[in-house]
């Protein structure tokens, strides 16, 4: 019979490999986004304000999703903005992961309180 420490080590066990799992799918669906926007002849070298323009349509698309509480619609919207966000971490060289890692090493100190359903920082 495990003792709980067995029954824990299992359980991390399996947690971990799970998020590795999720890990290597993630990093390869960005690969085939790239690979795909290297096709389209998006990539190397995409117009920014191009990108930052589909992006916001993507957003808007998001909003009516929202707003009708369109579940596919809205997890179509959110693929379709990261796939603009990749498209746009190419232009300035950068990688998605890098970005977001940049975003939460400042988010991650911050202070603040949730109003009306949004966070605000402290000044």
């Amino acid at each position: 019979m495990e003792n709980r420490y067995q029954q824990w080590q299992r359980g991390y066990e399996w947690k971990y490999i799970n998020q590795t799992k999720e890990l290597y799918i993630m990093n390869e669906v960005i690969k085939n986004i790239e690979l795909w926007g290297e096709a389209k002849g998006i990539l190397p070298n995409p117009d920014k304000m191009a990108q930052w323009n589909k992006t916001l349509e993507e957003v808007e698309e998001l909003k009516d999703a929202i707003e009708s509480n369109n579940l596919e619609e809205a997890k179509d919207a959110i693929g379709d903005i990261v796939v603009t966000l990749v498209m746009q971490c190419g232009g300035w060289g950068l990688s998605l992961d890098e970005c977001v890692e940049s975003a939460y090493n400042v988010i991650s100190k911050r202070t603040g309180k949730m109003v009306d359903g949004q966070f605000v920082k402290d000044a």
